[in-house]
């Protein structure tokens, strides 16, 4: 990076600056369900089209992105050595790993691990059903917190003034017929959850698929996260997520204790 651009970052705002640029055209390439061709990419971040060009040429040079014959372009090598050495050195997940293991033998379905980034939940972890029809998912993927089990869970365990302003932050893609259209009918289902101590995905994100969560709060590590059980609708019925919701709260619990334990004080401790 030259001088005039490390200039840019440190006159610029945030995500104005060169950086901030960046990393938005590799999130675009990154959580694409698909390769995106430039006028994707031009379409999501909406950069000048010079300034994305040589975005583009720059992140390729370094290997974050591939470009392929098609000239579109997909995530690279070196991105993806860098994700999976966060994920597999994240102190979170390996504190997580042996209850979401307990937890994938006691129901035979996927369970998932993800922290809440705003309006999204990231997961972290993942431990495959044993079944031969199972969810699609990925580690590392985001989806929307306000249709999945474990992003309303999470939401929930937020102070009402932090969760109404990422509420009011959501845009509602409504991806299936039984999906939360507005904040005001997500932040009425969020209440009941806050006295059930989980939260069911009712097939809100993908058709025929359920799940029931449990947040995973621990606030001197500013940790906001979620666990889940995912499975077909046909095979798992809501009568069984309810009966698995307290195994899975249980193991939120116990996440919860040993990240205490294992993390020691955070910021709030002595």
């Amino acid at each position: 990076m030259d001088r005039k651009n490390v200039a840019d970052l440190e006159n610029e705002g945030p995500g104005t600056g060169t950086l901030g640029k960046a990393m938005s055209v590799l999130e675009a390439v990154a959580t694409a369900d698909r390769p995106q061709r430039f006028t994707d990419i031009l379409q999501t971040v909406r950069q000048p089209r010079g300034t994305l060009h040589r975005l583009l040429g720059h992140l390729v040079d370094e290997g974050l992105l591939v470009q392929r014959g098609d000239l579109s372009y997909e995530p690279g090598l070196r991105l993806l050595k860098l994700a999976y050495s966060s994920w597999s050195g994240n102190q979170f997940r390996d504190v997580a790993e042996p209850h979401l293991l307990n937890l994938h033998e006691l129901t035979g379905e996927t369970v998932h691990l993800g922290i809440l980034r705003e309006t999204e939940i990231i997961y972290v972890d993942k431990v495959e059903s044993r079944q031969t029809v199972r969810m699609s998912s990925q580690i590392g993927k985001a989806s929307p917190a306000y249709c999945t089990g474990i992003g309303k869970a999470a939401l929930s365990s937020l102070a009402q003034s932090e969760l109404q302003r990422i509420a009011a932050k959501m845009h509602f893609i409504p991806f299936t017929d039984r999906t939360h259209r507005s904040a005001t009918s997500l932040l009425a289902e969020i209440e009941e959850i806050r006295r059930e101590g989980h939260a069911f995905d009712r097939e809100e994100h993908e058709a025929e698929i359920c799940c029931v969560a449990a947040p995973i709060v621990v606030p001197e590590h500013e940790l906001v996260a979620g666990i889940s059980v995912t499975g077909p609708s046909y095979r798992v019925t809501m009568t069984q997520l309810a009966i698995w919701a307290a195994d899975v709260r249980n193991s939120a619990r116990q996440i919860e204790e040993e990240v205490r334990i294992r993390l020691g004080p955070g910021r709030g401790g002595g």
